[in-house]
């Protein structure tokens, strides 16, 4: 028995990069923001790239705490929607490239976010990355973390709870 030949690795990235960005531009407040992400394989890193508008203190200047916040939970969500679409995405089940706003698959609705901010976000480029700690079929929980410009040095953390949209198998449409 003959196996299949397995899609070229262009048509692999192709599909999982049209998915992510269909994901993300799904949700205006990331273009807003100024929220990018970098895939390495099923991994995500949110890029925050900094802008005047995101200053919350001119005086010192720092990122603004509400920012920071919106920063985690965007990037916890994002994440949490790669994490469960990725089966349907890896098969082509899920074509995220032609889906419309009405079609767009629903994502996971924010229960309780708490962030400790640990230091003071400054006016440059951020970087996060969401860990999902559990993910049963009605609820989720995430853990992120936000750093600039090294990784250990941690000036934000994350953590929230997430109601996850009903299981619609895309056999079923």
């Amino acid at each position: 028995m003959a196996r299949a030949r397995p899609e070229p690795v262009q048509v692999v990235k192709q599909r999982r990069d049209g998915a992510l960005s269909a994901l993300v531009e799904g949700v205006p407040y990331v273009r807003f923001l100024g929220i990018d992400f970098d895939r390495r394989g099923d991994e995500l890193t949110g890029v925050l790239h900094f802008s005047e508008k995101l200053i919350g203190n001119p005086m010192l200047p720092a990122i603004h705490g509400g920012v920071t916040a919106a920063f985690l939970e965007v990037t916890s969500i994002i994440s949490l929607s790669w994490a469960y679409l990725w089966p349907d995405i890896e098969s082509g089940a899920l074509d995220l490239s032609e889906v419309t706003p009405i079609t767009m698959p629903r994502l996971p609705k924010t229960i309780g976010f708490t962030v400790d901010y640990l230091r003071t976000g400054l006016p440059r480029d951020a970087y996060a990355r969401a860990t999902v700690t559990r993910q049963g079929r009605r609820y989720a929980s995430v853990r992120a973390e936000a750093w600039q410009d090294n990784r250990d040095k941690l000036f934000a953390q994350g953590s929230g709870h997430f109601l996850m949209p009903p299981a619609v198998s895309v056999a079923d449409d």
